[in-house]
């Protein structure tokens, strides 16, 4: 979008494109997402930032009424398969608040100057100025939903130290953290050993939650995941390895609108997170994002795919279709190979015990190390994920590792095919022998998704 077209898309508050831009005002110094209520500023008067963190690197303050921190990321990381989508990728899930801007650089394979240059060059920032952006971001949902005190917050939210943590939160919000934690209403202030951390998981567009869920439903291995209640009002919960932990996610299916409840323009799905250390939060949330694919676009999908003839009815019907991806890559290459069935032997056989059950979730998916020595397909899959000669963490090149796992006896074409599409987030795979159409890209995994869900409505397979 050129600058005009992103000044009609804030005059017109279009929120389509929260996440994608976000626009400042120069007389007020305030930065905000494009569907801000607030008075439409002059055109002379408005600056255009690609992120949150160039914006702020510019001086503004985020507004307090739009938020648009907390707007949906942009779907232009999923798709994108250069070093700046991969990076973007990797500062989403944490790595450089836990490995710095030279493990950053070394995932990608790059030096860490030339990722500098890169991001800079493009998005207005760098990695640290994007990581700061997200850490400040995490420190507000922490200040507002919970009881934590201020300093295990600060290095909960990946702060090196607590003046760094009051600078930042001061140059963002222009207030202190005890003003923004006082600003919350106390109900929505919970304990985190006890009721867990309450989210608000932002979405773009309508959101399909009934097919997202069916496959949830089918999908779910006893120990590590459930689904409980009837359609329409389902929770789904789940176990996460976290980098510095464990974690617990329960996400409700938001009842629609439509007769059948299955589409919602509501903006978000609630969500209740349990973390034995919080400074996990950030990488939790992004991971919860991937599974739910709450970062599309679907406005482009389905324009794109609603062109094509026989797409078109199967779009009109069924508009805001997501394609789920995956809460943890191993795990999900691991099942995409066994079954579910067998995934649920490996994780009574190989799976850590929770140190509290949750309900019916009482165990962490293995590790792949734990299941190296099982011989054969999976003995050699999970040790080549342990050693890192397959690697599916976000930020990898997508075709290298394709070729990666093509190049281990035992995998067929079409369970990689899956693995791509699901555990890296892929939106334009096209299964050997589908027969799909290049008109399709870059979404063919979505119209795949438009195809199963046709031939039996209520259950996305």
């Amino acid at each position: 979008m050129d600058e005009e077209s992103r000044y009609e898309a804030v005059r017109s508050r279009d929120a389509r494109f929260d996440g994608a831009f976000y626009f400042a005002v120069e007389t007020t110094g305030i930065y905000c997402r494009p569907s801000c209520p607030a008075v439409t500023p002059k055109r002379r008067n408005v600056r255009f930032f690609t992120t949150a963190a160039a914006a702020q690197g510019s001086g503004f303050r985020a507004c307090r009424r739009c938020r648009p921190d907390a707007s949906p990321g942009s779907a232009e990381w999923n798709v994108r398969a250069d070093v700046v989508g991969r990076a973007m990728r990797l500062i989403g899930d944490g790595v450089v608040d836990r490995e710095g801007v030279a493990g950053l650089a070394a995932r990608l394979g790059y030096s860490a100057r030339q990722v500098q240059r890169q991001l800079t060059a493009e998005l207005g920032a760098g990695p640290v100025a994007l990581a700061r952006a997200q850490r400040a971001h995490t420190a507000r949902v922490l200040l507002r939903t919970t009881g934590l005190p201020v300093t295990e917050i600060a290095f909960a939210s990946g702060f090196a130290s607590v003046r760094q943590f009051n600078d930042t939160i001061r140059a963002v919000y222009a207030a202190t953290p005890t003003q923004l934690r006082a600003a919350a209403p106390r109900q929505d202030r919970t304990a985190v050993s006890g009721a867990g951390i309450p989210l608000r998981l932002a979405h773009r567009g309508p959101y399909r939650a009934g097919p997202v869920f069916d496959l949830l439903e089918r999908e779910a291995v006893p120990g590590v995941e459930e689904v409980s209640g009837p359609p329409g009002g389902r929770t789904y919960r789940r176990t996460l390895r976290l980098p510095y932990g464990t974690g617990v996610v329960a996400v409700e299916e938001r009842p629609g609108l439509t007769p059948g409840g299955a589409v919602h323009p509501g903006g978000w799905l609630d969500a209740r997170l349990h973390l034995t250390d919080p400074r996990d939060l950030t990488t939790a949330v992004q991971r919860l994002r991937r599974l739910l694919d709450l970062d599309a676009d679907p406005y482009a999908v389905d324009e794109r795919l609603g062109a094509h003839p026989r797409l078109a009815p199967l779009v009109a019907a069924r508009p805001g279709l997501r394609a789920p991806g995956a809460a943890d890559p191993e795990e999900y290459a691991v099942r995409a190979l066994v079954g579910r069935a067998e995934a649920a032997h490996l994780v009574r056989a190989h799976g850590k015990t929770l140190d509290a059950p949750h309900g019916g979730l009482t165990h962490l998916f293995p590790e792949p190390a734990a299941l190296a020595d099982s011989g054969g397909t999976l003995g050699r899959l999970a040790a080549a994920l342990a050693d890192g000669t397959v690697r599916l963490d976000p930020g990898v090149d997508r075709d290298d590792a394709q070729e990666a796992l093509l190049a281990l006896p035992g995998l067929d074409g079409r369970t990689v095919a899956a693995i791509r599409a699901r555990a890296l987030g892929d939106p334009d795979v096209a299964p050997p022998g589908a027969g799909v159409p290049d008109s399709w890209r870059p979404w063919r995994t979505y119209a795949l998704h438009h195809l199963r869900a046709a031939e039996e409505p209520h259950v996305l397979h």
